[in-house]
């Protein structure tokens, strides 16, 4: 095979690239943190920083991620600039429960920003270790560049990050960004929420986002090398660890989605987000995020342009719901 190079631009034909033959997608924790630049983002407090530290051990002992998921052994970089040695080790020896710490897991409280000497750094380290797999950053904020000014803010966003994805794909390695999501109500999509502007989601491989409603906490995640997520987790106080309980329609149906179908069995008419929503007491985001799965479960249907009704599967003999008899 050989490629032809017009100007500054590598060519492939799409024949030769049919051709060749790529290693499998690496995976540090599978299904969840692929090789490339990750960003897990949440709410403060939400424990976003717990999850990464529980991704960090899983990694550098060989261990366990998500109480579940078997990791293979690697060297792992924490840049913990949030926290301070006090912090880390009594969070390290709360996860590992008695059991010797990880040497393989190497912690980090101050670091230099992006363009002012974080990739070398990062380089360095990686060059001294046996095997490197995982870089954690914590927080974003933390590294990012300072604001020129004359750029637009999608541009400063997409800037800060671009050198770390770069990094991440060409030393084949993870890096993950922890990240904030913004103040304001939960969005439809929670990739939405992420704060700053696209250009932070653009540069990313992977998006995951801890959410926490009344029911519970969401993990979501979307990316190029991995399935979409919508998984239930929970964190245990005891043990710090973050475990994953099954799929968020399936663990949380029984009430929420139970909620719905209350509020349409209480009306004859097709209803829209907003009424159920008021009906059911749920915010009006919640309900349409559950919409378009129940749609695609069979257990509610679409009547008319952004008005819902039961499935007449549901609906049975006790009333019409908007169904011609």
């Amino acid at each position: 095979m050989t490629e032809a190079r017009i100007g500054e631009l590598d060519i492939v034909t799409a024949a030769e690239l049919a051709d060749m033959i790529f290693p499998p997608v690496c995976y540090v924790v599978d299904g969840y943190i692929a090789e490339g630049l990750t960003i897990l983002a949440g709410k403060a407090k939400i424990g976003k920083s717990w999850l990464a530290l529980n991704f960090a051990i899983a990694v550098a002992a060989g261990g366990i991620a998500f109480g579940s998921i078997p990791v293979e052994a690697g060297d792992v970089l924490y840049l913990a600039l949030e926290d301070n040695r006090r912090r880390l080790k009594q969070r390290i020896e709360q996860i590992m429960q008695g059991t010797a710490a990880p040497e393989r897991l190497h912690l980090v409280t101050k670091s230099p920003r992006v363009g002012e000497g974080l990739i070398e750094a990062i380089d360095n380290w990686r060059k001294t270790v046996l095997q490197p797999r995982l870089i954690i950053i914590d927080v974003f904020g933390k590294v990012r560049q300072p604001r020129r000014g004359k750029d637009s803010y999608y541009d400063e966003d997409y800037r800060s990050l671009e050198p770390l994805k770069a990094a991440a794909d060409q030393w084949q390695l993870a890096i993950i960004v922890i990240h904030h999501t913004s103040k304001r109500e939960e969005p439809f999509d929670p990739f939405d929420a992420v704060s700053g502007t696209t250009g932070l989601t653009a540069a990313a491989d992977t998006l995951l986002v801890l959410s926490r409603s009344s029911q519970g906490t969401t993990l979501y995640g979307r990316g190029r090398d991995i399935e979409e997520i919508d998984m239930a987790v929970s964190f245990e106080n005891v043990t710090g660890q973050w475990v994953t309980l099954g799929n968020t329609s399936e663990v949380f149906r029984s009430d929420e989605r139970g909620k719905i179908l209350n509020a349409l069995k209480s009306t004859i008419a097709p209803i829209g987000p907003r009424e159920i929503a008021a009906v059911s007491n749920m915010k009006d985001a919640n309900v349409r995020r559950l919409l378009g799965k129940m749609v695609a479960s069979g257990e509610i249907e679409k009547a008319s342009y952004g008005c819902y009704r039961l499935a007449l599967s549901t609906s049975g003999n006790s009333g019409n719901n908007g169904h011609t008899q």
